[in-house]
């Protein structure tokens, strides 16, 4: 795989991260993310008729809009 794909994920797990109270440990902070994409992003993205989302399913379907965006912002980055 990519390491610039690699590095990408690790950077949106960062971003989309939270501090909070250790559970195990009080007092301690400890810094979690979500193994999955923030909802409030995806619909937005949906309202923005980038994806089309199905609640019955844990994948999103990119529409033309939706990947001529994401090839835009990989510009940037690649």
């Amino acid at each position: 795989m990519d390491e610039r794909l690699k590095d990408l994920n690790l950077l949106v797990l960062y971003l989309s991260g939270w501090e909070e109270e250790s559970r195990k440990a009080p007092g301690q902070k400890i810094f979690r993310s979500w193994k999955g994409y923030l909802f409030e992003i995806l619909n937005e993205f949906e309202e923005k008729e980038f994806i089309i989302q199905n609640r019955k399913s844990r994948s999103v379907i990119f529409t033309e809009k939706g990947k001529r965006k994401a090839e835009e912002i990989k510009k940037n980055y690649f």
